[in-house]
């Protein structure tokens, strides 16, 4: 029996909780990575990263299979130039910028610059991927960004120069291509998927550094960097990439950006910081933000091309077909299936089935 509107808004609230909770993990990442630069040179650091996130996602992977409940990749031969494409930018060139910006920006402007990350991805997604963008979605991303400005604002931003500020912002940007483009691979398996970026791109970093010269850190902050890029790289892409399904780039950029508010909070609960009113007022922001994008009704008459892929879903609407006998009849469920031509209206947002021209 199709389901309709009931299970698309629990898929949407659950996307959203995707993207808070990556934003969160990585958000604490950041001030943790900048710790661990005394001990680890930029680079290696960027690579150990990855590579922990990668190996950690692998054998989450191997887990899952001997438990029975391995997926499919999901991929085929079109989205390996995507994905290829993505590790580049976002899993090579990002990490290792950050790092060497880190170096000559201190913490407070380091968080004001990430948020330029949610710029670029917005600024991609509507002008290069033509996602769709109303006045609603918009306002809510300014003040969300507006947000994270006001929290990172705590002192006058201060460098050594204009060179770690540019290297910080490009990293923002190949974040931002990272994200558009993993959206168009986002039907595949998400660990797998995450656990591809990071074998791949860690490798290569991590290769680099030591070809330069480099050494690998003594084993107490070498076990950090794994634990760290596990939890804060790993799990959250994971997360990131479950949320771009039914959110779209621009949308789960947005709640991503909330990343610096989630470390100053847990500063504030762990650590016993005092903040002052620039804090309350960066949670109103954000706050706002978030209802802006959570209450967002878009609707209208949309056409489907026929379509082929693999992912998670029920037999709501846009999923109607046939199984084999060897469905067992339980959903959600994943499998490669076909979608006929389907012209309808109903609320929506640009997730896997709804990424038409407005």
């Amino acid at each position: 029996m199709a389901r309709g509107g009931g299970y698309d808004m629990r898929m949407r609230r659950r996307a959203i909780l995707y993207a808070l909770l990556s934003a969160a993990l990585f958000g604490a990442s950041t001030p943790l990575a900048k710790a661990l630069l005394g001990e680890v040179t930029p680079l290696v650091l960027a690579g150990l990263l990855y590579l922990a996130s990668g190996v950690g996602l692998a054998a989450w992977i191997g887990i899952r299979r001997i438990a029975g409940t391995g997926r499919a990749s999901g991929m085929n031969a079109r989205d390996w130039p995507w994905l290829g494409a993505a590790v580049l930018c976002g899993g090579i060139a990002g990490p290792a910028l950050l790092m060497y910006g880190l170096l000559r920006v201190p913490a407070s402007s380091a968080s004001l610059l990430l948020n330029l990350e949610a710029v670029f991805t917005a600024l991609l997604a509507w002008l290069v991927f033509r996602e769709n963008v109303d006045r609603r979605i918009f306002l809510g991303m300014a003040a969300i960004v507006a947000g994270g400005v006001v929290l990172s604002w705590g002192e006058a931003p201060r460098t050594d120069g204009a060179t770690g500020v540019l290297l910080i912002a490009a990293a923002c940007l190949c974040w931002a291509l990272d994200n558009n483009l993993t959206r168009r691979v986002s039907a595949g398996d998400a660990v797998t998927l995450a656990a591809l970026k990071g074998l791949v791109a860690g490798s290569v970093n991590l290769g680099l550094a030591l070809g330069q010269g480099a050494s690998l850190p003594a084993a107490a902050p070498l076990a950090e960097a794994a634990a760290l890029g596990f939890v804060g790289y790993g799990v959250s892409l994971v997360l990131f990439i479950l949320a771009l399904r039914d959110l779209g780039t621009a949308r789960t950029g947005a709640y991503f950006s909330v990343a610096p508010f989630f470390g100053a909070a847990l500063a504030l609960v762990f650590l016993g910081e005092q903040v002052g009113p620039g804090f309350w007022l960066a949670a109103a922001l954000m706050g706002v933000g978030v209802w802006l994008h959570v209450s967002e009704r878009h609707e209208h008459e949309h056409v489907h091309e026929p379509l082929v892929h693999s992912h998670e879903h029920v037999h709501d609407e846009h999923h109607q077909h046939a199984h084999g006998s060897a469905s067992d009849g339980r959903e959600p469920h994943s499998h490669e299936h076909r979608h006929s031509a389907l012209r309808h209206r109903h609320p929506h947002y640009p997730d896997l089935h709804h990424r038409h021209g407005h």
